[in-house]
């Protein structure tokens, strides 16, 4: 069973390398447009990833979902974590207050 620690630290990894997966149309990364919602892991670190698109029906839907999973090969590879599973969620939803500063000024969003 996996420590208190190494369960914040796995999770900071998932997050970093999440940070590779772009969104198609914005061509930022989805965890700094907010997408990623919550990293869950269980006793054998199989990895639930919560997240959300900016848009329902969004046809670009199964190639990100895609994209996440590859992203995540080489922490699975490296035995870091197991299964990997994408949970898109509708609640809350999405909006450009959930976009890093980064993404904001890289979209030339204003609050």
């Amino acid at each position: 069973m996996p420590t208190e620690q190494e369960i914040k630290d796995t999770k900071e990894r998932v997050m970093g390398e999440l940070e590779n997966v772009m969104d198609p149309e914005l061509g930022i990364d989805i965890v700094n447009l907010g997408l990623i919602y919550d990293i869950h892991l269980d006793d054998d670190l199989n990895a639930e990833v919560e997240m959300t698109l900016t848009a329902m029906g969004c046809p670009l839907a199964g190639t990100i979902v895609s994209d996440v999973k590859n992203s995540l090969t080489d922490l699975q590879e490296l035995g870091e974590i197991g299964e990997v599973d994408v949970n898109i969620v509708w609640s809350p939803a999405w909006s450009k207050d959930k976009m890093s500063r980064y993404a904001k000024i890289a979209l030339g969003v204003t609050d």
